[in-house]
């Protein structure tokens, strides 16, 4: 006589969870200092390179821990290797040095978040087809933050302070995209199973 033994390995969410709580946090951080540059543009470019960078380090960490999370969805994370790695490299190259860095810090950002729109347009047609009702709020956050990711990179007029000003204008947009995507497409079950169930071998007797 044989015997046939399933084993169901339940898959841990606490990657899913940690990516998820981190595309939060971030995502709030990018508003405030979005916020915050909209009323204090005069700021140092040395500290405003600081806090990028810091910035892009800790947003691209989290972009690749969501990547290898697996959510039941796989939506908002499914471009997020490659971004992830991206923001990491140029959050490094910020750091280095932070005061000098403005002009590359809006076109590279300005560039970043246009990209960034373009994916999300494509994941709000993805989360259409999912059924997710609210899938055009999705899509017309992307469409606004690419407008003024471009908007940034064009960089009208010399002045610097309308730069850092569209700067956070930016930052609020991409932070408030991710935001309402993150919680719109990151669907966490508790219990949930991996893509491959492992079956043991074949017992006899």
């Amino acid at each position: 006589m044989q015997n046939m033994q399933h084993l169901r390995k339940v898959r841990s969410v606490a990657p899913m969870q940690a990516a998820k709580t981190g595309y939060i946090i971030v995502s709030l951080l990018l508003c405030a200092v979005g916020i915050f540059l909209l009323f204090r543009p005069e700021v140092s470019s040395a500290w405003l390179g600081n806090v990028a960078g810091v910035l892009l380090l800790i947003f691209g960490v989290f972009k690749i821990v969501g990547y290898y999370s697996k959510d039941l969805y796989r939506l908002a994370f499914q471009f997020d290797l490659a971004f992830g790695i991206l923001l990491m490299v140029l959050g490094i190259v910020i750091l280095s040095k932070p005061e000098n860095l403005l002009n590359f810090l809006c076109v590279v950002t300005g560039l970043y978040v246009t990209a960034d729109s373009l994916m999300k347009l494509q994941t709000a047609g993805d989360a259409k087809a999912f059924g997710i009702r609210s899938w055009w709020v999705i899509l017309l956050t992307s469409l606004l933050t690419g407008a003024i990711g471009v908007l940034l990179m064009l960089r009208p007029g010399e002045s610097v302070s309308l730069m850092i000003r569209i700067l956070g204008a930016v930052l609020i947009a991409e932070g408030s995209l991710n935001l309402i995507t993150v919680l719109m497409t990151v669907k966490i079950i508790r219990n949930q199973v991996p893509d491959i169930i492992d079956v043991t071998d074949e017992k006899g007797d």
